[in-house]
């Protein structure tokens, strides 16, 4: 298998450091989908759920949150091991369609057809980023807000740059992680606190059938997403796991260098799980403990506004600019990351399809620097046309849990045709794999069931 080395030097082989301390200098790509993570499936519907529902569906925001990583560890695995783009890992499914230039995967297709609802979403990201902004600035017209939103993010992204957006990210993750954990333990002290009873409750595993679309809405886009995983897989290589690995030439040498930058993958998973439990969880403690008693469900123009009774309830109206700061770097953050990932995916669908040539990396990163510039003001246009948030991500969510079996499926045959035996992951992980896609097929039955019939 050859590697796909489209940002690393040939020489780049290296053997991973022993150290915990001397491995976090190489995390990162954990970072940026914790920014992409932590967004609209929690801000919104995570906290539109608790509002909705109260605390009976703390299991199934739980379920949402952890049992999509194994996916995304496993994907990446055959990545980093591989050397393979994720569209060119797609387009090694068996079962061919009649392309522009030759035959492509069915996943390839599909792919595309992703970008439709994935634009969608990037607009309520773009609206309700604008929305808290107004919070902080009222009787400003918010499209206005919501154009300069997008003209910043093209900026931002205008250099292309991976290094250039991890330390953006990095600020941003840090800042709304700690004021969503601070949010939660002043709530303790107040009339809303989270009690025993309300927990206990959570875990008796209800299904509230009346709001079966924003469950499946928040399954889709609480924890990684499809898109978060498969853009993960972008900043593995971009962070320079595969060409770290090298080429497998079958010697022990490779072997001891994969098993290396395996751990240090997995310990990036696991703490951008960490990050996104430590993020989701308060929102919906805050949704079901505040909103539900207030009998308030955010929706339309006002879905911001309703969301920020969670804090000025429990700390007053001054809490107002924290929780307006908090939404800001949460969407805002989300939306960067959304887009960057995008332009990832572009050149990629080119070479597959055939219009572009494997080694032209020039045209590769003035692809994605366009990308960056332009896909902004998709998302603008299409908050102008909706203007509801809610709405809008949860078109993306739901088409995205449809996505999900479909990309378990995958990494469970490339895992199993194309990876060797000796770096397969443990008995127990590929069982667990297994359980994970029967459960997100049933998700996906459910979607079709409730939305589409």
């Amino acid at each position: 298998m050859a590697i796909d080395l489209y940002t690393q030097p040939a020489d780049a082989v290296e053997t991973a450091p022993e150290h915990w301390l001397q491995r976090l200098k190489f995390l990162g790509p954990g970072i940026i989908i914790s920014a992409s993570i932590v967004g609209s499936g929690e801000i919104i519907l995570t906290a539109s759920l608790g509002a909705a529902v109260g605390f009976s569906m703390l299991w199934w925001v739980v379920l949402s949150c952890w049992s999509k990583s194994i996916v995304q560890a496993s994907l990446a695995r055959y990545i980093v091991l591989s050397g393979d783009t994720y569209l060119r890992a797609l387009n090694r499914i068996p079962g061919k369609l009649p392309g522009p230039k030759g035959e492509v995967s069915w996943p390839v297709i599909i792919g595309l057809i992703a970008f439709l609802p994935a634009f969608t979403g990037l607009g309520g990201l773009i609206g309700g980023a604008g929305q808290a902004l107004l919070l902080l600035f009222p009787g400003i017209p918010d499209l206005p807000v919501v154009a300069c939103l997008a003209v910043i993010i093209a900026m931002l992204l205008r250099s292309g740059r991976y290094q250039h957006l991890e330390r953006i990210m990095l600020l941003l993750v840090f800042i709304f992680t700690l004021l969503t954990v601070t949010c939660l333990i002043l709530m303790q002290s107040t009339g809303y606190a989270v009690q025993w009873q309300d927990i206990t409750q959570g875990f008796q595993f209800e299904f509230s059938y009346p709001y079966a679309v924003l469950a499946l809405a928040a399954y889709g886009y609480t924890g990684v997403n499809s898109g978060e995983i498969s853009s993960y897989t972008y900043w593995c290589i971009e962070k320079g796991y595969p060409g770290k690995i090298g080429i497998n030439d079958g010697s022990e040498q490779w072997v001891s260098r994969a098993k290396g930058w395996l751990r240090i993958m997995h310990m990036d998973v696991w703490i951008t799980l960490a990050l996104l439990t430590c993020a989701t969880i308060p929102f919906y403690f805050l949704g079901a403990g505040i909103l539900h008693a207030l009998g308030e469900v955010p929706s339309g123009q006002q879905t911001i506004v309703i969301l920020s009774q969670m804090f000025t309830e429990t700390m007053g109206p001054w809490s107002l600019w924290i929780f307006a700061v908090g939404a800001f770097c949460i969407l805002f953050s989300s939306c960067v990351a959304g887009v960057a990932a995008g332009g990832r995916y572009i050149p990629d669908y080119l070479i597959e399809l055939g219009f572009l040539a494997r080694n032209r990396l020039d045209i590769r990163r003035s692809i994605i620097r366009y990308y960056g510039l332009t896909v902004p003001f998709i998302g603008l246009l299409l908050y102008a046309g909706f203007q509801r948030p809610v709405l809008m991500v949860s078109i993306a969510a739901c088409f995205g849990a449809l996505m999900l079996p479909i990309q378990c499926g995958i990494t469970i045959y490339l895992q199993k045709e194309r990876l060797p035996k000796i770096l397969l992951p443990s008995k127990f992980t590929q069982a667990f794999l297994y359980l994970t896609f029967a459960f997100q097929v049933v998700m996906a039955g459910l979607v079709l069931y409730f939305v589409v019939f």
